[in-house]
């Protein structure tokens, strides 16, 4: 309960800190609204059959929506040594992962919960199944248990904000192509349970990177 309670801590920290704000939140939101929109143009021009293109799109868009938030999840936390200060805590460093990346699959579960109705709508698709929705939840896990480790790697350089990138997308791409994948073959009608191989990768994928993650996290800091 212990540990629980001091990861819970440090996301409502969080949460409260971009409530004030809002500065993440409104960014990511219209990046995603831009990317939308300048698809949505560019495909009414040149693409017949939208439906074929969208699931990547949409993956796309959450994935660099994502890496805004997740660049100035940890970059936060070196102003006035705020990092030092969670790092000196008497409490396990591995909570200081958790809270940072149960955060960060708040917020960017939230902008996903505007976009996918906006998405929908643009586009001329259901995107508001519930099989979807769980896909969807589980390549935002990918994202953040990825992406909060190698913030913390990234946020100690000088060019953090291009670190992140470099470092980050090549490791999410599986997640991005099974994701569409699975996004497709939903919109198509296809049955999940024939599309249930690219769910299992999925799954997986996020129990792996939590693991490993829990398990480097401390030398990540440290370092």
């Amino acid at each position: 309960m212990a540990f629980l309670n001091k990861t819970l801590a440090i996301v409502w920290k969080d949460v409260v800190a971009e409530l004030r704000t809002r500065e993440m939140l409104s960014s990511m939101l219209v990046f995603s609204l831009l990317v939308t929109v300048i698809f949505s143009f560019s495909f009414d021009l040149r693409v017949e059959n939208i439906a074929q293109v969208a699931p990547g799109v949409l993956w796309v868009t959450f994935a660099f929506a994502s890496t805004l938030e997740l660049n100035r999840a940890l970059a936060l936390e070196m102003e006035n040594d705020c990092l030092d200060g969670l790092i000196l805590a008497p409490m396990d460093r591995s909570v200081i992962y958790f809270g940072k990346m149960l955060g960060n699959l708040i917020f960017i579960s939230a902008i996903e919960a505007l976009m996918l109705p906006i998405f929908s709508v643009v586009f001329d698709l259901n995107l508001l199944q519930p099989s979807l929705l769980l896909v969807v939840f589980l390549g935002t896990i990918g994202f953040a248990a990825v992406g909060t480790l190698l913030s913390a790697m990234a946020v100690n350089t000088r060019a953090r904000e291009v670190m992140l990138p470099v470092l980050l997308f090549p490791i999410i791409l599986p997640v991005v192509i099974s994701a569409a994948k699975v996004t497709g073959g939903i919109l198509d009608g296809v049955p999940l349970s024939e599309l249930a191989r690219w769910v299992q990768f999925l799954v997986a994928f996020d129990v792996i990177f939590l693991v490993v993650s829990y398990m480097t996290f401390d030398f990540v800091v440290q370092g």
